[in-house]
């Protein structure tokens, strides 16, 4: 018996099984978190990240004005959000996704069923022009987010991001990262028909 042994010689099973105890879950405590964070990162990595959920689905999009990107003259704001049925694409030069997703933007605009608006997220002026006078502009409004303060109010998380906005001015629907042909076709526009219908089924 080791000198950090306290467990008697005279002891009973019952005493040695109970003063056992405590050392057992001293070796097991370590196996038990790693097998537990492992499944949580295991989940997390299964996860589609663009499902995840935004706590402002449903509510009214934050009030806000941003004045338009350099070069543009339609700044964006909140009430340019209302009376028909848009999606607010959250973007930035120096974003690589957001240069993926670019052309699938393109088309849309060219089908014209849907307005497209741009939220240039925490951009240099000059960047944000160059970006979008090279890549071809696909936005029908571009408000200046510099700061950032208005993409926070959106609950952004990075970009790119884009917003299904209601005809009431209503956030309906989030993606969070590319918008793919895929996404765009067998989620988004679905969703925006259906918006569009309901707007029309409320007119007077």
């Amino acid at each position: 018996m080791t000198a950090g042994d306290d467990i008697r010689a005279d002891a009973g099973p019952t005493e040695v099984a109970r003063r056992m105890v405590p050392r057992r879950l001293v070796v097991l405590l370590p196996v038990v978190l790693f097998a537990v964070l492992a499944g949580l990162l295991a989940w997390g990595l299964t996860r589609n990240a663009a499902a995840i959920p935004s706590a402002l689905i449903g509510k009214a999009v934050p009030e806000f004005s941003l004045p338009p990107v350099q070069g543009r003259t339609l700044g964006l704001a909140s009430s340019d959000l209302r009376h028909e049925v848009s999606l607010v694409n959250v973007f930035a030069s120096w974003c690589v996704a957001c240069r993926e997703e670019h052309p699938v933007f393109m088309q849309l605009a060219a089908s014209k069923k849907v307005p497209l608006h741009g939220l240039n997220y925490k951009d240099r002026p000059d960047d944000a022009a160059q970006w979008l006078d090279t890549m071809s502009d696909s936005y029908t409004r571009t408000g200046a987010d510099q700061n950032g303060r208005v993409a926070i109010d959106w609950g952004v998380y990075g970009v790119p991001e884009t917003f299904v906005v209601s005809a009431d001015g209503h956030i309906a629907y989030k993606h969070i990262g590319a918008v793919t042909e895929q996404a765009l076709n067998e989620t988004i526009l679905p969703l925006v028909e259906r918006l569009q219908t309901e707007a029309k089924e409320r007119q007077p």
